[in-house]
């Protein structure tokens, strides 16, 4: 860049990067800077419903990821601890969109892209660069203190510093009222080959103590894939390159189980799938592509999202539970909320932006989520009560409401159409 930039990005994950590419295509400065260097895995469901791949299509980069061999998601199966499961398909759902399919494709390939399609708008992405501290002028955050992959500090001013760098969020430490609660939750995820039974629905698999997600995230890739290109590396095993799919497997534990995990990561991990009958068997260690990653615990959120010179989104703002698959559209959304309202305050005035001209994106913010935030508690809280979550799966799926409820919780249908007293109550009793 030849002048300063106006954001300061923290974080080039789907959030990061796709305020950055927002941002550049409004004309705007941006730097993103982020620790790791891409493509790189990261834990994560890695499950893109389709309100989500339509947040996507406007950056352009979804023909790519389906061209890297990107699986279609057709739904969500559901099943409980004591025997009930339900099936919920985004083409049955009542309300129409444009795109009745989500994909799911592993993060090393949709991080990838998004770090391309925001350089290709005119951001400027540091890799392999951390955010050591905030810099403050008169009580306001008026940059970052950077430090490369050389050891070497600088000193970096923006107008406004945007935190999108994930649970462990720097930015939301320092700006404060960062806080852990209850359910405090791990997880441990792998890539396995050959998973079987997958048939385009995610599968939820409830147990005692957690459950286990089964996503197929490869198929194979199509005829103008790019392979070869750093940026774009394939989605497919390298281990096994005769394998005709790759799954994403997600094993969701309390935080206290998860400490028997402690030098033992792969083997905690296979006993806790061999928990669960309906998933023993399919998921093989000899077919593991990638290594366990862990990560949380869950769940954290900031008190104070928006403040003088600095905002949150996506992890570093909040994150619940995976279960409901809604934290990529829920980064690439708050992203896209946050981008509208700091490329309105920048045409105001200059210097550091304060906290009033953010807040727009903290209401914006708040009316998009809220239900979503209602229905993630609903669910978490829920799989506590074993008895009562299988006499809501069974009621759902006999009652002809499974459609609806994954419309919700895939972002397709407002929330409302499960937070009444009607549905909830056809729900349980």
């Amino acid at each position: 860049m030849s002048q300063p930039p106006e954001v300061l990005i923290a974080g080039a994950g789907p959030a990061g990067s796709s305020m950055a590419a927002l941002l550049a295509a409004m004309g705007h400065r941006v730097l993103v800077v982020d620790r790791a260097v891409f493509p790189r895995d990261k834990a994560c469901s890695e499950y893109l419903s389709p309100a989500a791949v339509e947040e996507l299509e406007k950056l352009g980069v979804v023909a790519d990821l389906e061209a890297a061999g990107a699986a279609p998601l057709l739904g969500t199966r559901v099943f409980g601890s004591k025997g009930a499961q339900l099936t919920g398909s985004f083409d049955r759902v009542a309300l129409p969109r444009p795109r009745t399919r989500g994909l799911a494709v592993s993060r090393r390939v949709l991080d990838a892209h998004l770090v391309q399609a925001a350089r290709a708008a005119g951001a400027e992405v540091r890799e392999a660069t951390t955010v050591e501290d905030l810099l403050y002028q008169d009580g306001a955050v008026a940059g970052a203190v950077l430090r490369d992959a050389q050891g070497q500090r600088s000193v970096q001013h923006a107008r406004v510093v945007v935190g999108a760098d994930g649970l462990r969020s720097i930015v939301a430490r320092r700006i404060g009222r960062r806080r852990h609660g209850p359910p405090s939750r791990m997880a441990f995820v792998a890539h396995v080959a050959d998973v079987t039974g997958l048939d385009g629905h995610a599968e939820m698999h409830v147990g005692p103590e957690g459950y286990v997600g089964l996503n197929q995230i490869w198929a194979g890739r199509r005829e103008g894939g790019t392979a070869g290109s750093r940026e774009t590396e394939s989605a497919g095993p390298p281990a096994r390159q005769s394998a005709s799919t790759v799954a994403n497997v997600a094993l969701v534990v309390p935080t206290r189980l998860a400490a028997q995990a402690s030098g033992r990561v792969n083997e905690f991990f296979f006993e806790q799938l061999a928990r669960l009958p309906r998933v023993a068997g399919r998921v093989r260690l000899d077919h593991m592509v990638r290594p366990v990653l862990v990560t949380g615990p869950f769940a954290a959120w900031s008190g104070r999202i928006v403040t003088n010179g600095a905002l949150l989104i996506g992890d570093a703002a909040e994150f619940f539970d995976p279960f409901t698959g809604e934290g990529i559209y829920s980064a690439l959304k708050g992203a896209e909320l946050a981008a509208a309202a700091v490329h309105h305050a920048l045409g105001s005035g200059s210097g550091i932006l304060p906290a009033w001209r953010l807040e727009p994106y903290r209401v914006a913010r708040r009316s998009a989520f809220l239900g979503k935030w209602a229905i993630e508690r609903l669910v978490g809280y829920g799989m506590l009560l074993p008895g009562l979550f299988d006499r809501a799966v069974h009621r759902l799926e006999t009652r002809g409401m499974s459609h609806t409820f994954v419309g919700v919780t895939a972002d397709i249908l407002p929330a409302r159409a499960v937070l009444n007293p009607w549905f909830l109550a056809r729900m349980v009793l």
